[in-house]
This record gives C-alpha cells, structure tokens and sequence, in this order.
C-alpha cells in the first residue's frame, strides 16, 4: 500500500515547518509547490501552468520527464536499484565510455561523483595529486560549488562568509568587455590584457606553486558570460607554459546547453580535468563526475587515489545518463540548441536590449543567456531592484525565469520550440515594460 499523496496546503506546511532551503534566509521564504512538470512545462499546486525558463538551477537540459528517461529509470529499478562502486554494472560502464566518446582520445576514464561541487573538489585532488602543488586559481566571476573547496574557488559574493583566507586560492578576473576590468575598447583588447593580467598573476604568486587553474568556458552563475575569441587557448597556452593543470568547469555548460556537447568545444582546447554534473541526466537523479586525462589517470595505475564516494556511479543516475545522452543524439538536441540560441532566442534578446533601455546587455550562446539590466546605459549602474520586479511580473504571465542580482537569466531545456521561444519573449517584452 503507497503512501497517501499531500495535499498543495500540506506539502507547504511541511516544507514550511521542515525543509531547511539552501542559499536563504528561512523566515521569509515562500516556495512555489510543484505537483507536476512535462518537458518545457509545470504546473503549481493551484494548477496554473508555467513555461520554464530556468532549468530549474540550470540542469533540465532534456526538458522535464522525458518518457524514455524516465523509462530508463523505470528499467533500471526494476534490475538494480543500487549497487557499490567498487563492482561494475553495465550502466556505468557503458555511461563513461559514452562521455569519452564525446571527447578526444586523450580523455578515456571517468570519476563518478553525486553533483558539481564534488567533481570540482575531486578534481582538484587529482591535480594536486599530480603535481605535488597546492596553490589553486579561478576567476572572481564565477561559482563552482558550495562544498569546503569548492566554495573557496568560487570568486562571487556567495564565498564571502565561509572564506577564511586560508583556501590556497588565488582569484583573478577573466574577460568581461561589458565590464572591463582593464580599460578594453574591444574584444580582442579583452583578450590580450585579460591573458596578460592571468599571466602576470602567476608570476606574481610563485609559478611552481599552481596545482591547478579552474575556469568556467562559459560563465554560469556569475552573469552568463561567454569568452571572447581565442581566451580559451591562451589560458591553455599559459597552463602549459607553466605546468599548471588546467580543469574546465562544465558543470553548467556541460551536455548541449550552449549548442555543443562541452562548453570549451567552442574553442580549439583540450582540458585535462573536465567536471560535469546538471546536464548529464538532466538532474532526474543526481550525478556528477570528471573526466580524467591519460596522464592524469595513468599517475594513479600503482598508487591508490585517496578519495571516493559511497554511491559514485549509481545504477539510476547512470541509467538515466545513458538514455540522456542517447536521446539527444537520436533527436538532434544540441544542435536544436545551437540553432535556437543563433536564429531566435538571440536575436529576440538583442530585440529586447534595443526596446528597453533598462537592458544595458545582452548575452549568451545556445540556451544559455542573461539580460543586465542597468540604471543608465552610460554609468552602466546595475538596476538591483528591477531583475526580481521583472522576474515576478513574467511569473504572473506563466514564464519562469531566474533573477540573479541585476540579471535575468533565460535558460530554457535543449528541446525549446520556436514557438516557445516567441511566447516566452512576449512575455519578457511585457514585463520589462511595466518598468517604465
């Protein structure tokens, strides 16, 4: 006999007296109860019906309950709901060969993890392992997890109170033309001091220290900010140049969310630690790994790694991941994300930043995009108040969207239609001009 199903009140009440939610203050919290969700879409306990912009915290990159997923799952609890991760069972076996086949041939084995944050942080052993360093760098506009570590190599405000100064990491800023932190009147200026500074902050902080360099290919958290033309490659350059084991955070951009199955393939690079997690699965059941180099893994043949995780490489989640990445292969899923962010969600944005003069920017690649929203266009002072203003005004209109400091960010699933993407504009266009 199954539990009696709650009620919308009662699933709030409970929330409200038990669930202890991340990143907030708890007295004032007022979540929206989610009863059910298909692919684009989800409804509340009132039933009203919501486009789902956000991907949730960016994850639901196959959409929200994908028949053959779920029917992966299904299967996969009927076999062998868990298992530890010292046996093999086919579903992991099969899932870490099919992310090595998504890369080149230097990157065969894969760590399995339970999300991000644990990726980075196992990431970051590895390469410390490696090398025998332990200094560690990451940029000041980004996030990579909220774990010990982890929280430390984020370089945004959410690190501020559990930093102690005593991380072993070195914040630098990477490229950001809308907000140059050196003075750039062009992308390519960008590039060049932004690689000179990281250059010259290695030099300054010891070379022959660095373990590792973290860095997002593309931005997620800390504004959604894709790099200019050929900065991947020249932090891959200066990497090598100085022995530095360069690890790239896909946690976010990972599995088709900016038109390719890795961020970084936007650029000519080879990582030699990649982190994922989010869109692997799509998040139906937690899974995050690294995929590790040759060289890497090979350091590792006659002496034991010191680390590892009571359900790394689950049965479900790798079930899931292995239908996940099939099926966006069987259904053309990424370059549907290509092609909407280049053709009609792009567009439609820069549309919307000609309109609104709030909008001082707009940014992104394929799914994968934010609005800055400004208080003049010249100062460029960010408009702090107006992102939640307009981020609740389209919830009333049934969009979801997330509210990010003075940024809204629009990241719908992989599988958006065109007429998605229209009604969700629509919307956004409404919003931004009750503003005014």
């Amino acid at each position: 006999m199954s539990t009696p199903k709650l009620s919308t009140q009662e699933t709030y009440d409970l929330d409200r007296a038990h669930v202890f939610h991340s990143w907030s203050a708890q007295g004032s919290l007022d979540p929206m109860v989610v009863t059910r969700a298909q692919g684009t879409r989800l409804w509340d306990g009132d039933d009203n019906e919501y486009l789902d912009f956000t991907g949730q915290l960016v994850f639901t990159n196959i959409g929200h309950q994908h028949p053959r997923v779920v029917e992966a799952i299904q299967e996969q609890a009927a076999t062998l709901c868990t298992i530890g991760p010292s046996n093999a069972n086919d579903r992991r076996s099969q899932l870490a060969s099919m992310i090595s086949d998504l890369l080149p041939d230097n990157l065969n084995k894969v760590f399995f993890t339970n999300g991000g944050t644990e990726a980075n942080e196992h990431a970051v052993r590895m390469a410390r392992e490696f090398t025998g360093r332990r200094k560690l760098l990451s940029a000041y506009r980004s996030y990579h997890g909220a774990t010990a570590q982890s929280i430390h190599l984020t370089g945004e405000q959410r690190r501020f109170a559990n930093d102690k100064g005593a991380s072993e990491v070195v914040h630098f800023f990477g490229p950001f033309l809308y907000r140059s932190e050196f003075f750039a009147e062009s992308p390519e200026q960008e590039r060049e001091r932004a690689l000179a500074h990281l250059e010259r902050t290695i030099q300054m902080e010891s070379p022959d220290a660095f373990a590792a360099l973290v860095l997002e290919p593309v931005i997620g958290s800390a504004g959604i900010i894709p790099p200019p033309a050929g900065y991947l490659e020249g932090v891959r350059e200066i990497c090598d140049r100085y022995g530095i084991v360069f690890i790239a955070d896909e946690v976010m951009a990972g599995f088709g969310r900016t038109g390719k199955w890795f961020g970084h393939q936007h650029a000519d690079v080879v990582p030699d630690l990649i982190t994922f997690a989010k869109g692997v699965n799509s998040g139906y059941v937690p899974l995050g790994g690294v995929v590790i180099s040759d060289a890497i893994a090979g350091h590792f043949d006659e002496r034991a790694y010191p680390g590892g995780l009571t359900y790394s490489g689950h049965p479900l989640a790798c079930a899931a991941g292995v239908e996940t990445i099939t099926t966006m292969k069987d259904e053309g899923i990424v370059d549907n994300a290509r092609r909407i962010g280049e053709d009609v969600l792009g567009p439609g944005l820069a549309k919307l930043a000609e309109t609104h003069d709030i909008v001082g920017d707009a940014r992104g690649v394929g799914v994968f995009w934010a609005l800055e929203l400004v208080e003049d266009a010249e100062t460029k002072k960010p408009a702090t108040e107006a992102a939640a203003t307009v981020a609740a005004a389209a919830k009333r209109n049934g969009l979801l969207v997330i509210a990010a400091g003075n940024r809204l960010h629009i990241v719908p699933p992989c599988t958006v239609s065109d007429e998605e993407i229209s009604t969700a504009l629509s919307i956004l266009d409404e919003a931004l001009g009750s503003l005014s």
